[in-house]
C-alpha cells in the first residue's frame, strides 16, 4: 500500500511519515484541480475544501473546526504561539530537557528577544511512573512561570508524557498550556476535549500518513486569534469569515495547500483498514523487541515497556562518539533507514514500526548492530 522503496528497511516512519498510494493519488488530484484553474481553486473552491477538511480533522481529534487551522508543520505552529505570546522580561516558559531540538531553538529565540527565560527542567531517565515524572516536572515551577510547553510524545526518546494530568495541574496553577503533539495523531488516541490544552499542535504527515507539509494548530477560543506569523489578506480582511483566528492564519497568499485537503481521505483510509488494530500490532512488535535491543547495546530502557509510556516507536540509548557516521553506515552498508540522534550528551537509536514492518526488519537491524559492534569502533561496548 505504501510508496516506500522496497530495497530499504524503513524503520524511520516517525520522522516524516510515509504516504500510502491511495492518499498520494488523492493529493495529486487536488494538485491537478489547482493547476486546471488556479484562480477558482485559490479564490473560491479551495476555502470551501479547506472547511470540509477542517471539519473532518476536528471530528477526528475532538474539537471545534473553528478552533483548528492548518500549518505546514508543528514548528510553524509553535512559532505563531511563541512570537505572539507577548513575553516580558523575567517571564519563564517551563519545559523539559527532552523536547524537540527545533522547538528548543524557537523558544530560545523568542525568549532572548524579550528577556524571558526558557526553562528546560531536567527529567530523570528511565521514567518510573507518571507520578514521579509530574513531580519532577513541576519542581521547575516558579512565581515567574507564565506557561508550560511539553511534548505529548518526545522525538528523540520516543516517550509518551502524561499531558492530560500535566495540563490539569497547570491550569489549577493559572498557567497557559502548550503541547507539541507532532507524533500523536494516528499514532495514539487523541481527544483534545479530554486533554484540555490551551494550545496543541500535531503533524498529519507523520502517523496519519498524509503528504508532507500537513499539520495543524489548535487554539482555545479564549486565546484567539493570536497575531499572525505572516501578515497577509486575512488581517483586517475585506471579506471576513467570522473567525479572525482562521482569517489570520489560513489566508496567507499563494500557496499549494493540497496536502491539507487529503485529511478526509487519510481518515477514511484508516477507518477502512481498521488502523487501530494495525497500530496495536505495531506496538506489540515494537515493545516485544525493546528489551532485546537494550540488552544487545548494554543499555537501560528509557521507561517500563507498556502502552503508558511507549507507542509504535522505541529509542535505545547507544554508546557512540559518532552518531551521524553510524547512521550513514547503517544506511549505506545495510540499507536500513533509522535515526541515531543526539539529546544533549546522550545518544539514542530509534526504530518506528508501521504496518508494513515485520519481525524480519528488526532482526536485520539486530544483526547489523551485532556486526558493527564486532568489526568497527562505531559502537562502544
Amino acid at each position: 500500500m505504501f510508496l516506500l522503496d522496497p530495497t530499504i528497511t524503513y524503520l524511520n516512519f516517525g520522522a516524516f511519515g510515509g504516504c500510502p498510494r491511495v492518499i498520494f493519488d488523492d493529493y495529486q488530484l487536488w494538485q491537478l484541480e489547482l493547476e486546471r484553474d488556479p484562480t477558482q481553486f485559490i479564490v473560491t473552491t479551495g476555502p470551501q475544501y479547506l472547511k470540509k477538511s477542517r471539519e473532518a480533522l476536528a471530528a477526528y481529534i475532538h474539537c471545534s473546526p473553528e478552533d483548528v487551522v492548518y500549518t505546514t508543520n508543528p514548528s510553524y505552529a509553535i512559532n505563531i504561539i511563541a512570537k505572539g505570546m507577548n513575553l516580558q522580561a523575567g517571564d519563564q516558559i517551563l519545559s523539559t530537557n527532552l523536547e524537540y531540538g527545533a522547538l528548543d531553538r524557537t523558544w530560545n529565540f523568542y525568549c532572548k528577544k524579550s528577556g524571558a527565560e526558557f526553562v528546560r527542567q531536567p527529567i530523570t531517565l528511565p521514567l518510573v511512573s507518571k507520578e514521579r515524572f509530574i513531580e519532577e516536572f513541576f519542581s521547575g515551577l516558579t512565581p515567574r512561570t507564565k506557561a508550560i510547553f511539553i511534548s505529548h510524545i518526545t522525538s528523540t526518546t520516543a516517550l509518551i508524557f502524561p499531558v492530560k494530568e500535566i495540563c490539569a495541574l497547570a491550569k489549577q496553577k493559572g498557567l497557559m498550556t502548550i503541547v507539541d503533539g507532532a507524533h500523536v495523531p494516528g499514532h495514539i488516541h487523541l481527544d483534545l476535549s479530554e486533554i484540555q490544552a490551551d494550545v496543541y499542535t500535531g503533524a498529519c504527515h507523520k502517523w496519519m500518513m498524509t503528504p508532507k507539509g500537513s499539520s495543524f494548530l489548535y487554539l482555545k477560543k479564549e486565546f484567539q486569534p493570536f497575531d499572525p506569523l505572516l501578515v497577509s489578506w486575512g488581517y483586517e480582511s475585506a471579506f471576513p469569515s467570522g473567525s479572525e483566528f482562521l482569517d489570520y492564519h489560513q489566508m496567507q497568499g499563494t500557496r499549494d495547500y493540497s496536502a491539507f485537503l487529503t485529511i478526509p481521505k487519510a481518515i477514511a483510509f484508516m477507518q477502512e483498514h481498521h488502523w487501530e488494530d494495525k497500530a496495536a500490532a505495531c506496538r506489540k512488535l515494537a515493545h516485544t523487541n525493546y528489551s532485546r535491543f537494550c540488552d544487545l547495546l548494554g543499555s537501560v530502557p528509557n521507561s517500563p515497556v507498556s502502552d503508558e509510556f511507549l507507542g509504535q516507536m522505541c529509542s535505545i540509548p547507544i554508546a557512540t562518539d559518532e552518531p551521524e557516521k553510524l547512521q550513514r553506515h547503517l544506511f549505506e552498508k545495510y540499507r536500513i533507514e533509522i535515526p541515531v540522534m543526539r539529546q544533549e550528551k546522550r545518544i539514542f537509536i530509534r526504530y518506528s514500526i508501521q504496518a508494513y514492518n515485520t519481525q524480519a526488519d528488526l532482526d536485520k537491524l539486530y544483526k547489523a548492530l551485532q556486526e558493527i559492534m564486532a568489526t568497527t569502533t562505531l559502537i562502544k561496548s
